[in-house]
């Protein structure tokens, strides 16, 4: 039925075009399947539309610089790549579906062979099933293993296909030869294919959960938005189509489609995605609103200020999807190995092949070639090369569910090394959200004209103690005047005019350099300084007119962080601009083993250096600009969520929660991954360690045992399964207190 504009209970935006509904059922109906209402019902018959990845980057998981548009075959190693950015929705996993399929064709065949090799009757029939196993269901195998030998870049496959082809290709030349009593092994070359095939399967599967963490993440965006426009008609419209100053309302329950800004309206939000506290934040006109967090029992509008990948949420899934792609330091090792591995194993197969056929028993020729064929199988060096990139991407996913960011696997493997953690003051140990406590008029100037002037010039910083000086203001109803020629001393403070008279607020350096210093003026700040406040000098037209001091709380949490990073031996060092008496008043509070203060922003990075000289592995914590040089500086730089975009961008490690039990988390998190990594580079070594020789023979003049292929091909799928499974653990290790 047509519904009139004017007589529309509900509207939706789609595709450009509004549609008009009779009631808000029609249109929730039509807003979950847009398409099914548009275009009429293919027939049952019509085949299933594939999604398009031909515009997806697609990466390698064990060799991250092979990166191609669209999927494929990593020409080094041989595996599947997979989409660079997983999405909610990836569609079906093809190469899963793929293998899958020819994994039940190799094992039908396989079972068929093996009863008719019981037999040793009808051997064209068993060259056919076993063409059909190998040459069909074996292709990709076979594929890869040749492009292997084309690429100069031996791998697994090398390996898989030179065994597979061997037991084949004689099989079917014994056929051909009609010699009596020449065996066949059409068996083993099918059974291997099928027990190969199944190993990818396997591996697909749960390669396909380490990308559980972002799909999670992704899932916490809603995919529409109440868009409301300049005459108040609210319309639903698809999440990639919201702009940059749209107004958007939220209703109660609903997810906030994007970051940006509280218009009208409040209510209490479930930030627990960032913040991980479970209390819900109270939101009113002014308040900053997070993308992907959910609303509770109010109703706002909001203004987006930030959409599509500029959300914070965007931003967190690709810090995420660039660290599980990130090589750790201890991959060179498996590299190494692995670059050397391939050919050596060839090696010993040639040797292996060599002393068989001259020493062993008989048939010489077929035990010689059954060995080599084992050793080759067994040998896969899949399970070294899968050891540390899937406890990466697990890893990294799961501190990215406990508010861990971890931009690179080399922070991740460093930090469990760390004995020293350098943390700044202003929003790292204190909420960095200062307020105004104390005023002191030193000349003919009223205290609230000092803040009002304070406040003025304090417009055109960005501190945190700016800040707080602004609020100061404003809560009293100050004007500030107009602000003119501003100035901002990085470390020291700032200079401006303020209704054409000349203000100057800094700290004592700076005052001192301008030659301005005050004795009665340093004795009181030093009083106020005593209590653990933060003194500003306030110079007004070249003469001290008075101080402002600022108090900033400690966060709740720091006590216990730095009380558990000390049980484990680590040290605490402060490093502040802030005046000694000040920082050391905070020291005391937090029992802190060092601090260093009044140090200047450029000056930051040289103290990391001094404690890197004595030997020391230095992880540095801050929030600010000002911190960026120390933190790239820092072996390990660990930004607060809550603190700048540059700091993030420097760190190695964001904390989303601003709190640095965070630390205490990350550290649990590299333990927990560097432990699961060495556990499987150890299953992978030892297994091939042990396996080489077994299936060369070195059993057999005390034992009389050999390897079977297939049992060889069985024990290199276990091994391979055994390391992912392995790092599949890290998705429910705990991370202590705080972790979700």
């Amino acid at each position: 039925m047509r519904v009139l504009p004017e007589t529309a209970a509900a509207t939706f935006q789609y595709k450009g075009k509004t549609y008009y509904f009779c009631n808000p059922r029609c249109r929730d109906r039509f807003q979950a399947n847009p398409e099914s209402f548009l275009s009429p019902p293919a027939p049952a018959s019509a085949p299933s539309k594939e999604l398009d990845r031909s515009d997806v980057w697609y990466v390698c998981p064990m060799d991250p610089e092979v990166r191609q548009k669209g999927p494929g075959i990593c020409p080094k190693c041989g595996m599947a790549l997979e989409p660079e950015i997983a999405t909610v929705d990836d569609g079906p996993n093809l190469e899963l579906a793929d293998m899958s399929h020819r994994f039940r064709v190799a094992a039908i065949m396989s079972v068929a062979l093996m009863f008719l090799s019981m037999t040793e009757l009808m051997p064209m029939l068993q060259l056919f099933l076993a063409s059909v196993a190998v040459l069909y269901a074996g292709q990709p195998l076979l594929e890869r293993g040749w492009k292997s030998v084309v690429n100069r870049s031996p791998n697994m496959f090398t390996l898989i296909g030179i065994g597979i082809a061997a037991a084949y290709i004689y099989s079917t030349v014994a056929v051909f030869a009609q010699q009596p009593n020449l065996p066949v092994y059409f068996e083993a070359a099918a059974v291997i294919t099928a027990l190969v095939l199944l190993g990818q399967v396997l591996e697909l599967r749960a390669r396909a959960r380490t990308s559980s963490a972002i799909k999670s993440l992704l899932g916490l965006a809603p995919k529409f938005a109440h868009r409301v426009s300049a005459d108040g008609v609210e319309a639903d419209v698809p999440l990639d189509t919201v702009k940059v100053g749209d107004k958007l309302r939220v209703r109660s329950g609903e997810k906030i489609p994007v970051d940006g800004i509280v218009l009208s309206g409040s209510s209490a939000v479930d930030e627990s995605m960032i913040s991980g506290e479970p209390i819900p934040v109270e939101k009113s006109t002014g308040a900053a609103v997070v993308g992907g967090t959910i609303n509770g029992t109010g109703t706002f509008v909001m203004r987006a200020d930030r959409v599509g990948s500029d959300t914070i949420l965007s931003q967190i899934v690709q810090m995420v999807g660039q660290a599980q792609r990130s090589r750790a330091p201890i991959q060179r090792l498996a590299d190494v190995v692995s670059a050397w591995f391939v050919p050596a194993v060839i090696g010993v197969a040639a040797i292996t092949f060599a002393v068989w056929a001259i020493l062993g028993p008989q048939p010489r020729f077929i035990t010689a070639l059954l060995n080599a064929v084992a050793v080759l199988i067994i040998a896969c060096p899949c399970a070294v090369g899968l050891a540390t990139p899937m406890s990466i991407m697990v890893g990294v996913g799961r501190g990215a569910t406990s508010g861990v960011l971890i931009k690179n696997a080399e922070a991740l493997e460093i930090l469990e090394k760390v004995d020293t953690i350098v943390v700044d003051k202003t929003g790292t140990l204190t909420e960095g959200k200062p307020s105004v406590t104390t005023i002191v008029a030193l000349a003919e100037l009223p205290e609230e004209e000092i803040l009002r002037l304070a406040a003025g010039v304090e417009r055109g910083s960005e501190h945190p103690l700016a800040a707080s000086i602004v609020r100061a203001a404003e809560a009293r109803g100050l004007s500030s005047g107009t602000l003119t020629g501003f100035q901002s001393k990085t470390g020291r403070g700032v200079i401006g005019f303020i209704d054409e008279r000349s203000v100057i607020l800094g700290n004592s350096k700076f005052v001192e350099e301008l030659g301005l210093a005050s004795p009665v003026a340093f004795d009181r700040a030093e009083q106020l300084r005593r209590e653990g406040q933060t003194v500003m000098f306030v110079v007004v037209d070249r003469k001290m007119a008075g101080l402002v001091g600022v108090a900033d709380p400690i966060k709740a949490t720091a006590r216990d962080a730095i009380a558990e990073l000390r049980r484990e031996g680590i040290r605490i060092v402060m490093l502040t601009g802030d005046s000694r008496t000040t920082a050391d008043a905070v020291a005391r509070q937090l029992s802190l083993d060092d601090v260093r203060a009044e140090v200047l922003p450029e000056q930051k990075g040289q103290v990391i250096k001094e404690m890197q000289s004595q030997g020391r592995i230095v992880a540095m914590a801050g929030d600010g600009v000002n911190d960026a040089p120390a933190l790239a500086q820092a072996q390990v730089g660990i930004a607060m969520g809550s603190g700048t975009d540059i700091a993030m961008e420097t760190a190695g490690i964001t904390l989303l929660r601003g709190d640095l039990r965070g630390i205490c988390r990350a550290r649990a998190l590299s333990r927990a991954t560097m432990k699961n990594i060495r556990q499987n580079l150890f299953l992978a070594f030892v297994y091939n360690t042990i396996g080489i020789p077994i299936a060369a023979g070195v059993l057999y003049p005390y034992f009389g045992i050999l390897l079977s292929p297939m049992i060889a091909s069985a024990a290199m799928t276990f091994s391979s399964v055994s390391v992912i499974t392995n790092a599949l653990r890290l998705r429910r290790v705990s991370l202590g207190s705080g972790s979700i």
